[in-house]
């Protein structure tokens, strides 16, 4: 028996939606789509017309199949899966921050989170004890999508970095991005991951994104992975670090307790939301 969604959706989520399906099942055909979302079959036929022009899919005869990029798609058509788990994550995070502190974030849907969060936190909209600066904080990243957030909130003072942009992340990458971020050490890391393993370490899809995520890293006082309980016990293309590389791991209270004891035994401090 098909199952079918029962909410409904915006088109932009239906499309999210859409995609994630094509990637996970390896092929969409028009009627199961349009039965699963509850829409008519030339509904979906024009969501996949649309995706197909930009180049996110490739259409076939009564559906679609994956391209190259359907497995590498752009953060805004990806739903932020365990949304709740990763606000969770993102509000702890933030009251791990005080005014004057400076913090750096690499791109992902969790740290967009957690810069999300940092407009609510009244208390880091402070200067800095003695400091004539009007922001409360200082953010440097290298996520597009994070910089054009954050850049008006006044209590934030936004560094970016250079170098070439990566449209699936929105981050800036490259010898550019490594340079400049090489030259700052800001006092915490909320660094986000696509996988995160007690053997085989932190884990990202691009190498590019890795070696810029080493960059940040290795120059923070202190570097937290933010990474919900899906990530755990997940490998990925390239290596960032190894486990014992970091401070601390914030993830979850859905996170495997046999995971999170490995986690714990090679180093990092282990902090559940």
């Amino acid at each position: 028996m098909l199952i079918t969604m029962k909410a409904e959706l915006t088109r932009a989520e239906r499309l999210s939606a859409l995609l994630e399906r094509l990637v996970s099942a390896g092929q969409l055909e028009v009627e199961d789509a349009a039965t699963f979302f509850g829409v008519s079959a030339a509904t979906i036929r024009r969501d996949l017309d649309y995706l197909a022009e930009q180049q996110l899919l490739a259409r076939t005869h009564g559906g679609a199949v994956p391209n190259t990029t359907s497995y590498d798609l752009p953060l805004r058509y990806k739903t932020s899966a365990r949304s709740e788990a990763k606000a969770r994550i993102a509000e702890r995070a933030v009251e791990l921050l005080w005014p004057g502190c400076t913090v750096s974030l690499n791109g992902g849907t969790t740290t967009v989170e957690v810069a999300r969060a940092l407009p609510r936190a009244a208390r880091l909209r402070e200067a800095a004890p003695g400091s004539m600066e009007p922001h409360g904080i200082t953010v440097v990243t290298n996520a597009l999508n994070i910089a054009t957030e954050l850049t008006v909130r006044p209590f934030i003072k936004i560094v970016v970095c250079g170098g070439v942009a990566r449209p699936q992340s929105y981050e800036l990458v490259g010898a550019i991005a490594g340079e400049t971020l090489s030259q700052l050490t800001p006092d915490l890391c909320f660094l986000g991951v696509v996988g995160l393993d007690p053997e085989a370490g932190l884990t990202t899809n691009d190498e590019s994104e890795a070696a810029i995520n080493r960059v940040m890293m290795q120059q923070a006082k202190r570097t937290i992975v933010v990474a919900d309980a899906a990530k755990l016990g997940r490998v990925d293309f390239c290596r960032i670090c190894r486990v014992d590389e970091v401070d601390a791991v914030l993830t979850d209270a859905d996170a495997d307790p046999e995971i999170v004891a490995a986690l714990r035994a090679a180093g990092p401090e282990v902090i559940l939301a």
